[in-house]
């Protein structure tokens, strides 16, 4: 089918088809799931040269089924170092003049309640990067099209059957949707990045923990048809409503359909589709003439998986966690840059067990604490909307000086809700109990306590290594390292980064030496020398070498020696790994 054009030059990606191609019988690392975080996982490993497939049960994926849309500085980070960011731009599917910031309105052509936010000055001194929205199925195709570029099979209409774990690898069954023929596929991991309902999870048999939901909500899209005369040729493209019958999400998908919210409604609730429709007209404010084109049903609740690895068999994105919809889908990319390299670089020899074992005890932790910061934020949000109600959201068309003093009141409530702008959720992906990092002495007890409304760049082991420009003429610290280790120079004992330099090489690692001789830089990492993961943590810290040497600190790292916790919580070396 051709491409097709809207009058503003985007481009609609209704429905990406995945390719209709038999899976080989073998291969290194299996992704079970051609989602974005499934695609991206395969992105993330054949960058390092890993022999890797994707299957998926289903034969497509359309954009009336989006999720999350919007994609945090974080995300744009591991766009831009898997080369795909400028490709993901272009892949706009309504004009990127309608995102003007998050509105909070009493519908999309009422009455803002709050100011509009002006220039993000707090989000840029953390990332170089710029959050940017495009709709799932537009990151599919740009996916898709990089993975057959690389000779990488993405297989639709295979469905996993069974799994076999043997020990020194997976056997993996999977029967074609159309013709009901079985093959098995042998790789040495597989990859689980199936979704909330995951096969992969159920067939490992990983349970879940956390509490179900005791209400649900609706996630519509409708399309709109021609709405320019009632809307505007440049509506705001992203609005959180409150009024008297619509609440939260109004989000364009694409110039003629938006994602709009419904309920909270009972967990039994089936409410016919004139209701649905109703509340979407409310979200507008205005009578349109609206079609149904998706009704998708999310839960305020956490379900954790008990743990992200089962042997050869890892799981990703919602397949590993499902939690209160706001940022799930960078937390699935974040799970994939952590593991693809980890499972790299025990595929080619240079890593241990514990390596793949410190994936689980890295993300697990850090997915309750967004998660369980979602759920209560969530939870806030609903005493507000209650409270906003008790007030009473006045008709658009009511502009009488009691309804300006009540839009006020409730603009008044919704600026001192602390539930917006959540930094720490976005960039503090600190990994506090880990085997493979090395902590510097008593960091684990002296360390500020994570907090989502909270963020200071900070360099020490375990958390995210702040990008910084290295030169005037704007190299980035991130581009400089690319998929590599990294050991960055700012100051310390001249001998510290030879040894490094000579160790890596002894091991065929690959590792960037980066000289800090930028102000902006050394600002961020003055003193010192400072590891940095391919994943852009942090691994070690210091001015001269641990004892061991250079040695026994990429042994740490790679999973080559193991640590254990001691009764108060640090983390102490063991023996060294078999």
């Amino acid at each position: 089918m051709p491409e097709q054009h809207s009058a503003t030059g985007g481009r609609d990606v209704h429905t990406v088809h995945f390719p209709s191609t038999t899976p080989s019988v073998s291969t290194g690392v299996l992704v079970v799931g051609a989602g974005p975080v499934g695609l991206a996982a395969a992105v993330e490993l054949a960058a390092r040269g890993v022999p890797v497939a994707v299957v998926d049960a289903a034969r497509s994926a359309a954009l009336v089924r989006a999720g999350a849309m919007g994609h945090s500085p974080r995300v744009v980070e591991h766009f831009r170092r898997w080369g795909l960011l400028h490709r993901i731009r272009a892949e706009w599917t309504f004009p990127p003049e309608w995102n003007r910031g998050i509105r909070l309105a009493t519908s999309l052509v009422g009455h803002d309640l709050v100011p509009r936010p002006a220039a993000d000055a707090e989000r840029a001194r953390f990332s170089l990067a710029r959050p940017i929205r495009r709709p799932q199925t537009a990151l599919q195709r740009v996916f898709l099209d990089h993975l057959r570029q690389h000779d990488v099979p993405v297989c639709g209409g295979w469905r996993v059957d069974a799994l076999r774990d043997t020990g020194d690898g997976v056997d993996t069954t999977v029967v074609s949707t159309t013709t009901g023929e079985t093959r098995t596929i042998r790789s040495a991991y597989v990859v689980g990045a199936d979704g909330g309902s995951s096969t992969v999870r159920r067939l490992a048999g990983i349970a879940r923990e956390g509490a179900y939901a005791d209400e649900k909500m609706f996630r519509l899209v409708v399309r709109t048809g021609d709405a320019t005369d009632r809307l505007g040729p440049a509506p705001s493209g992203t609005n959180i409503v409150f009024n008297q019958r619509a609440s939260g999400f109004l989000a364009a998908i694409s110039t003629h359909e938006w994602r709009v919210y419904a309920g909270p409604y009972p967990l039994d609730a089936q409410p016919a589709d004139a209701e649905l429709l109703a509340s979407a007209r409310a979200a507008f404010g205005v009578d349109l003439d609206l079609e149904l084109a998706s009704v998708t049903s999310f839960y305020q609740a956490t379900r954790i998986a008990e743990t992200f690895r089962a042997g050869r068999v890892l799981l990703a994105g919602d397949a590993a966690h499902v939690r209160t919809p706001g940022g799930n889908l960078g937390e699935g990319f974040g799970d994939v840059v952590n593991l693809g390299w980890k499972l790299a670089a025990v595929l080619a020899g240079h890593g241990g067990d514990a390596l793949l074992d410190s994936y689980d005890h890295e993300r697990r932790p850090h997915n309750w604490r967004v998660a369980d910061h979602a759920l209560d934020r969530a939870r806030r949000a609903r005493d507000t909307l209650r409270a906003i109600r008790d007030i009473g959201v006045p008709d658009d068309a009511d502009t009488g000086p009691d309804a300006a003093r009540r839009r006020a009141e409730i603009g008044a409530l919704l600026a001192g809700d602390r539930g917006g702008d959540a930094p720490g959720v976005t960039y503090d992906e600190r990994y506090d109990a880990s085997g493979v990092i090395w902590y510097e002495p008593d960091q684990l007890t002296s360390d500020t306590p994570w907090a989502a409304d909270a963020y200071v760049d900070d360099p020490r082991p375990g958390h995210r290594a702040p990008d910084a420009y290295v030169d005037p003429w704007g190299d980035t610290l991130y581009d400089r390292l690319g998929d590599d280790l990294g050991l960055l120079v700012a100051d310390g004992d001249e001998a510290v980064a030879p040894a490094f330099a000579a160790e890596a090489a002894a091991r065929g690692l690959r590792l960037s030496v980066v000289h800090l001789t930028h102000s902006a830089a050394r600002d961020v990492y003055s003193g010192g020398v400072v590891l940095v993961r391919p994943d852009q943590h942090v691994a070690w810290r210091g001015t001269t070498l641990p004892a061991g040497g250079a040695a026994a600190v990429l042994d740490r790292v790679l999973g080559r020696s193991t640590v254990a916790p001691d009764a108060a919580g640090a983390l102490v070396a063991a023996a060294p790994a078999t």
